[in-house]
């Protein structure tokens, strides 16, 4: 029997990060080789590109394997893995991530923090900050930050929070799709509360 569409496409993602990540790795691994050969000649800001975008592009998939991959339901990650993977994107970016929470989480749970932090991510282009933490009691998740909710489109943001409205999705933005689809699975909803130039959301 065909899978429900979401966990589809989180099967598909996992295979494209798990095909991606192997040469990727190994790209990386010989640049750090380079490196260290005396001998080599390639060296100044061609060597400085090639190592940073292979950074780049690795702690990107590690973000992408975990928010678009299919999570099991006694997968647990830490707090040190997860924390690396966030400071690791944010090094090549103007938004940052504060995880404030310590020990292990669920990597289900996790995939849904990050599919937000997405979200928030498309809506801060002068950067800032998006913290994460747990509700009063431990009754779900926050993700709040200076995030501007008329970005990319309004109806994006409206329709993570109201399941009758409408909204187009493209390509970049399929992290609005995907997250309520979702909670919906497990029995939840997102609270969404917009300011100006803010954004909190709760699930």
């Amino acid at each position: 029997m065909w899978q429900s569409n979401h966990n589809l496409a989180s099967l598909i993602g996992s295979r494209i990060c798990h095909d991606l990540i192997s040469p990727i790795g190994a790209i990386q691994n010989g640049v750090e080789l380079l490196t260290l050969d005396s001998s080599a000649t390639v060296t100044g800001p061609e060597m400085s590109l090639i190592s940073d975008s292979v950074n780049h592009a690795t702690s990107r998939i590690r973000f992408l394997r975990v928010a678009f991959g299919l999570a099991g339901t006694d997968q647990q990650m830490s707090a040190t893995e997860i924390t690396s993977i966030l400071d690791a994107i944010s090094a090549t970016s103007r938004v940052t991530f504060d995880w404030t929470l310590t020990g292990t989480s669920p990597r289900s749970e996790v995939q849904l923090v990050f599919l937000a932090l997405q979200c928030f991510e498309s809506a801060m282009p002068h950067g800032g900050t998006v913290t994460v933490t747990r509700q009063a009691d431990d009754r779900g998740w926050e993700v709040s930050g200076p995030a501007d909710p008329e970005r990319p489109d309004p109806r994006l943001w409206r329709a993570l929070d109201d399941p009758t409205a409408q909204a187009a999705i493209q390509p970049a933005q399929v992290q609005f799709a995907l997250l309520p689809a979702l909670l919906t699975d497990h029995g939840r909803r997102i609270l969404l509360q917009t300011g100006p130039d803010s954004v909190t959301m709760r699930f």
